[in-house]
């Protein structure tokens, strides 16, 4: 029996994707573009990215809000995952990581089913609940960590009943309960815990996962 150590974590998570993902190279490209840029190598691994294109798919999702573009790894997938007159709205802080990511969606040929919002998440939310004129049917929130209970009541208030919320990095390599960490992106992942476990418009659950990334999890929760 193998032993449970992160290489084969890492084994484990390549024999799942080279069985079960398809090579892309869209998707290959733009994780490499993003290195060639220079952005943090912090985008979802493609199980993850094939598990937000299935849970789109599976919700039947026409909007997406994603909060956290990065180079738009995560985004071609769950563009992919809805229909020709769907959309995906994604919000990225930095312009340089935006326009990173709109050159992998254009690769990708789903650049007409996004748009990239510039600009600090917790701003420019606002004014996204003040324009659109129909709510999100799946929210996927990999942001900074410290505001994500900010990103969680702003993914419900735009939601509606059967709204699916994702939220990634939930694990911390097990600091996550840890009630003595003063790491800031273990207390706001933390508080958005809490707040899926007590706020009654939701209903949540976590899982821890091993793999690539070494020790984490996500939380995922339905709007009721």
């Amino acid at each position: 029996m193998a032993d449970a150590s992160p290489e084969n974590w890492r084994l484990v998570d390549d024999y799942f994707e080279t069985t079960l993902i398809d090579d892309d190279s869209a998707l290959t490209q733009a994780r490499s573009d993003s290195v060639a840029a220079g952005l943090p190598a912090i985008e979802v691994t493609p199980l993850a990215g094939k598990l937000l294109h299935l849970l789109a798919r599976m919700s039947g999702a026409r909007r997406v809000l994603e909060i956290g573009t990065l180079g738009g790894y995560s985004t071609i997938w769950l563009a992919r995952g809805i229909p020709h007159d769907g959309r995906v709205v994604t919000l990225e802080l930095e312009q340089r990581h935006a326009d990173v990511a709109l050159a992998n969606l254009e690769r990708a040929g789903v650049s007409e089913k996004v748009d990239i919002v510039v600009g600090r998440a917790a701003d420019t939310l606002p004014r996204i609940a003040e324009r659109i004129d129909e709510p999100f049917d799946l929210v996927f929130i990999d942001a900074d960590k410290e505001s994500n209970t900010i990103y969680l009541d702003w993914a419900i208030r735009l939601g509606h009943p059967g709204t699916v919320i994702v939220v990634d990095n939930v694990g911390r390599s097990g600091e996550v309960a840890d009630p003595t960490s003063t790491d800031p992106m273990v207390l706001g992942t933390r508080r958005a815990l809490e707040l899926l476990g007590s706020d009654p418009r939701v209903d949540a659950t976590a899982l821890q996962t091993v793999g690539a990334k070494g020790w984490d999890g996500f939380a995922v929760a339905i709007v009721v």
